[in-house]
C-alpha cells in the first residue's frame, strides 16, 4: 500500500474519486458537489485557513485507489471541558481493512503530534459544524446536502483504531403534516395575546435585516457555548447571500419581542434532492438543470439547520410558539412533505426534548470520534449542557 500527499491537481483528483470507487453500488450514496469539497481545501474559500491548517493523503494498492483522509488543526476548535489541544480528521474513505484504515490514521495522528496536537476528533469538519461532521452509526439512508455518508464498517474501523465516542449527532424526522400536540397551541395562545410577540419569516428584499437579525440571536443563544463564535452582522449578510438562491422565504421563521429579535429557526430545502441528479458536477449546464428542477417541485424535504433562543426568553414556550406560527404557514402554503432536523448533541438535553415533543422520530445518529494521544490519559465524554 502507498500512501501519497496530495499536494498537485493530478492528487486532489485522485482524492475526489476515492469515494467513486467505494459507493459505486450503494443506492444510498449521493456524491457530493465536487467544488463542495474542493473549497474546504481552497485557502482562499475556507476562512478556517486564517486560523489554522490542513493536509490530506490517498491511499493506493496496486494502482486502485482504496483510501483517503484529510488531517487539520484550527485554532478556533474548542469543545467544552477540553483540557487539552485537539486537531480533527475528516474526509475519511477506506476499503473494509483495518491495515489500511491504520496506515491513513498513523497519517493523520503523526502530523497532528508534530503540529503540538495532544487528540485528535473525527469524522470532523475544516470548518463549520453544520457540514461534514460525524460518521454514520444508525440511518444508512441518502444523507441530506452536506451529510456525511459511510459504510456501516466504518465505525468498526475507528473504534478497532482506538477511536471513542465523543458524543452522538441525533437527527429527527418529521411528516409536515404532523398535528402538533395541544400544549403548542395552548402555549402558543397565550403568548399570541401579547402584542408585545411577533412571528415573521424571512424576506429575501430585507436580507440584510434578518441577517443581522439571525446574527443577534445566534451570539446570544450559541456563542456563548464552548466551540461556537460570535458571527458579526457582516459575516451573516455574507451567509445569507451565499444562501439566497436556495432560499424559501417560508421556511426561516424570526420571534420579535418589542421588535427586537429573540429566536430565530432557520431551514432550507434539502436540495441533495437534486445534487443527486448532477454527478458532481456545478458548471454552467448543470446551474442551469439545478434551476430546472427547482422550479419542478423536486425537493419535496426540508431540512432544520438553526434553532435558537436568546436565555432572557428560555423556558418561556417561545419555542412552542414559534413552530406553530411557522407550521400554520409551512403545512398550508408549501410543497414541502417532511423535515428532517439537524444533528443535535446527545450532550444537549432542551434541543432533543423540543424535537421529542414535535413528535419526531430519530431518522440517524452519527458519532463523532474522539482519539487521545496519551493513551493513559483518561477518557471524557462530552459534558451534559446546561
Amino acid at each position: 500500500m502507498r500512501l501519497i500527499l496530495v499536494e498537485d491537481a493530478e492528487s486532489a483528483h485522485q482524492f475526489l474519486e476515492v469515494p467513486l470507487l467505494l459507493y459505486r453500488s450503494d443506492p444510498n450514496y449521493i456524491r457530493p458537489l465536487d467544488k463542495d469539497v474542493e473549497d474546504v481545501f481552497n485557502t482562499e474559500k475556507n476562512k478556517a485557513f486564517r486560523h489554522g491548517k490542513c493536509t490530506r493523503w490517498v491511499l493506493i494498492l496496486d494502482g486502485v485507489l482504496i483510501g483517503r483522509i484529510a488531517a487539520f488543526i484550527n485554532n478556533k476548535y474548542r469543545n467544552k471541558g477540553d483540557d487539552q489541544l485537539t486537531g480533527g480528521v475528516g474526509f475519511f474513505e477506506c476499503i473494509n481493512d483495518q491495515a489500511a484504515a491504520n496506515i491513513l490514521f498513523d497519517a493523520a495522528k503523526d502530523w497532528l503530534k508534530e503540529k503540538g496536537m495532544q487528540a485528535m476528533d473525527g469524522p470532523i469538519n475544516f470548518g463549520e459544524r453544520d457540514r461534514w461532521w460525524g460518521l454514520v452509526t444508525e440511518g444508512f439512508k441518502p444523507p441530506i446536502y452536506l451529510m456525511n455518508y459511510n459504510q456501516p464498517y466504518y465505525q468498526t474501523l475507528f473504534e478497532t483504531y482506538g477511536f471513542r465516542l465523543f458524543y452522538n449527532q441525533i437527527c429527527w424526522h418529521l411528516f409536515v403534516q404532523t398535528t402538533l400536540s395541544h400544549k403548542f397551541y395552548q402555549t402558543h395562545n397565550k403568548i399570541s395575546a401579547d402584542n408585545r410577540f411577533k412571528a415573521v419569516h424571512f424576506k429575501k428584499n430585507q436580507l440584510k435585516k434578518f441577517a443581522a437579525d439571525f446574527s443577534s440571536v445566534y451570539n446570544l443563544a450559541w456563542a456563548s457555548h464552548e466551540g461556537n463564535k460570535q458571527i458579526s452582522t457582516e459575516v451573516a449578510v455574507k451567509m445569507f447571500k451565499t444562501m439566497k438562491p436556495v432560499i424559501d422565504e417560508k421556511l426561516i421563521w424570526y420571534v420579535y419581542h418589542e421588535d427586537k429579535p429573540i429566536a430565530v429557526w432557520l431551514n432550507l430545502p434539502d436540495i441533495n434532492q437534486i445534487v443527486k441528479r448532477l454527478d458532481g458536477k456545478f458548471d454552467i449546464w448543470a446551474k442551469l438543470r439545478f434551476g430546472y428542477y427547482k422550479l419542478t417541485g423536486v425537493c419535496n424535504k426540508f431540512t432544520g439547520i438553526v434553532f435558537g433562543i436568546i436565555p432572557a426568553f428560555q423556558g418561556k414556550g417561545i419555542d412552542y410558539y414559534m413552530i406553530v406560527e411557522a407550521a400554520k404557514t409551512i403545512q398550508n402554503k408549501t410543497k414541502y412533505n417532511e423535515l428532517e432536523l439537524q444533528w443535535q448533541g446527545d450532550f444537549n438535553p432542551k434541543m432533543l426534548n423540543i424535537s421529542k415533543n414535535l413528535g419526531a422520530e430519530k431518522s440517524r445518529t452519527l458519532a463523532t470520534y474522539r482519539y487521545l494521544f496519551d493513551r493513559n490519559k483518561p477518557f471524557k465524554r462530552h459534558p451534559i449542557l446546561d
